[in-house]
């Protein structure tokens, strides 16, 4: 008879367990941001993907060398597993100068995926401008002004 140390069970069951976690869809529309940088938004889109986390580690404002000036914010962080897929959205500048965008993720919560973290790096174009001032904001947080 073969003996299994317990410890080995324990450690399997945990994985499988792990393993069958989704995400549910549910209706919320806004994106709350933990103090962690985390961002949540599980709100469904398209028919069999709903909207998952994104772990921002750090950002960047990058201005290229060009006429306007285009703008570009540096994105580096990790997404919950490789089946999910990194999505933003851009909103123009507000009358304040403020510059929104929207960082997320999306994921068909029917797939089994492995459980471990993406990393992932973007460079996300903010838009091309000839002078103001303005103020990116990334899912809700400050993250740098822009002089022109």
């Amino acid at each position: 008879m073969i003996r299994v140390p317990a410890t080995l069970i324990l450690a399997a069951s945990i994985w499988i367990t792990g393993c069958a976690r989704t995400l549910e869809p549910t209706s919320s529309p806004e994106a709350p941001v933990s103090s962690d940088n985390e961002v949540s938004m599980p709100s469904e889109t398209e028919p069999g993907e709903v909207r998952g986390p994104v772990y921002v580690d750090s950002t960047e404002l990058l201005m290229l060398e060009s006429y306007p000036v285009q703008v570009r914010l540096q994105v580096s962080g990790a997404l919950p597993t490789p089946c999910h897929a990194l999505q933003w959205e851009v909103m123009d500048p507000d009358p304040d100068g403020r510059i929104e965008v929207v960082l997320y993720s999306l994921a068909d919560p029917e797939l089994a995926c492995i459980q471990v973290l993406e990393p992932f790096e973007t460079s996300i174009p903010l838009g091309a401008f000839e002078s103001g001032s303005f103020t990116v904001y990334l899912n809700g947080e400050g993250v740098g002004e822009i002089e022109l």
